[in-house]
């Protein structure tokens, strides 16, 4: 299975980035080979509608999980129905919050909020 996180910098070390939809860049993480992509979000740059776009290009990557620490409700209806997993990430790194999803210790993430709406993050 791939995992999607958003991250801040190119590395399995990086921050997870706080905001989904303007996160400069999304690790897809491949469980089962251990490959690491790391994917230009374009969606960042966008004037509105950054959530959807990006949550879009998750399920263009075939991520059957996204790993991250909030997520707009736009973004969530994108995701859910291609039935990518959404679970809430720790204040940690890239890289340590896969161990933690490896070893089933992250929650589902049960709560979206409403979005921000282009107004710079979400």
């Amino acid at each position: 299975m791939k995992i999607a996180i958003p991250v801040d910098e190119k590395t399995l070390e990086s921050n997870v980035c706080l905001s989904f939809g303007r996160a400069p860049y999304f690790l897809i993480y491949d469980v089962e080979t251990k490959e690491s992509t790391f994917i230009d979000n374009s969606a960042a740059a966008s004037t509105g509608g950054a959530g959807i776009k990006a949550a879009q290009m998750i399920v263009d990557n075939k991520a059957g999980a996204l790993l991250t620490p909030r997520l707009g409700a736009n973004a969530a209806g994108v995701l859910e129905p291609a039935e990518v997993k959404i679970y809430k990430t720790t204040a940690a790194s890239a890289k340590e919050n896969i161990e933690a999803f490896a070893a089933g210790k992250l929650s589902l993430l049960d709560e979206t909020h409403a979005g921000f709406r282009g107004r710079g993050s979400n």
